[in-house]
């Protein structure tokens, strides 16, 4: 769900949010505020409160401070990832983030901004376009030759192939391993982590019929050569998967089909 309501004019300013909040028992929150064109961080305060998340925050401003300002949300519970943003510098789903762990220094402050490596569509808001993108140039797409009138294929659940795909198949597309990049940040053409750990998923499944293309989409410009394997996907990801590892994995796979002379 995308935030943006507006009840009149809006104001940049913090006297609403501190006639709420008392002196001492506050919090302080940068929050990024623009568009693609550019932007500026702008402070507010909220109050601090037990037990609460990132997103408590930011949706209390938005509802008694700023009702201009702009950003996603959907489950509020950990399972859809809309909401990750950057907070204090790091990627990260402020359903699930409590202020009590990421609090920068003792004037008890947040700092806010949409996640990096993506378009800035407005305040915290980022386009996911190029995101999803990527994972169509990675072939990150399950082609099959069966029908809905065939049999269902039976794949042992202790196969190797199965193990490795399953090991990453549980993401859900919420960019924070792409915002946690250094690669991409650096080479905006770079698949990513979350497109090349799709195809891993693809390139380990017996029913896809699409290996020879998926082969040369990750091994070509931009694809799983790029990867320094500094495991920042892997530190940030709040699913706890690896997509260094399955980068790792097509490494092998394409160095093998090279010396094979397949590539």
């Amino acid at each position: 769900m995308l935030r943006a309501r507006r009840r009149g004019a809006t104001t940049t300013t913090t006297a609403t949010a501190t006639a709420t909040a008392t002196a001492t028992n506050d919090l302080r929150v940068r929050i990024r505020r623009g568009d693609q064109s550019g932007g500026e961080m702008v402070c507010y305060r909220a109050p601090r409160r037990a037990h609460q998340t990132v997103l408590d925050v930011v949706t209390w401003i938005q509802r008694n401070v700023e009702p201009g300002l702009s950003y996603r949300f959907s489950c509020r519970v950990g399972m859809c990832g809309s909401c990750a943003m950057m907070v204090n510098g790091m990627p990260r789903w402020t359903c699930r983030t409590h202020v009590k762990d990421v609090l920068r220094g003792a004037r008890a402050e947040l700092e806010l901004a949409p996640l990096r490596n993506l378009p800035v569509i407005k305040d915290l808001v980022c386009d996911m376009s190029d995101f999803f993108g990527k994972w169509q140039r990675a072939e990150g797409r399950f082609h099959g030759a069966a029908g809905r009138h065939d049999p269902v294929a039976r794949i042992a659940p202790h196969d190797p192939r199965r193990a490795a795909a399953d090991a990453g198949i549980e993401c859900i597309n919420c960019a924070v391993c792409h915002a946690a990049c250094d690669v991409v940040a650096s080479h905006p053409g770079y698949l990513g982590p979350a497109a090349l750990n799709r195809a891993w998923t693809l390139m380990n499944d017996a029913r896809d019929t699409a290996q020879p293309q998926r082969l040369r989409a990750v091994s070509a410009d931009g694809g799983c050569q790029n990867c320094h394997s500094q495991q920042g996907c892997a530190r940030y990801c709040p699913l706890q998967l690896a997509p260094a590892r399955s980068i790792a994995g097509i490494k092998k796979t394409v160095a093998r089909a090279v010396l094979a002379g397949r590539l």
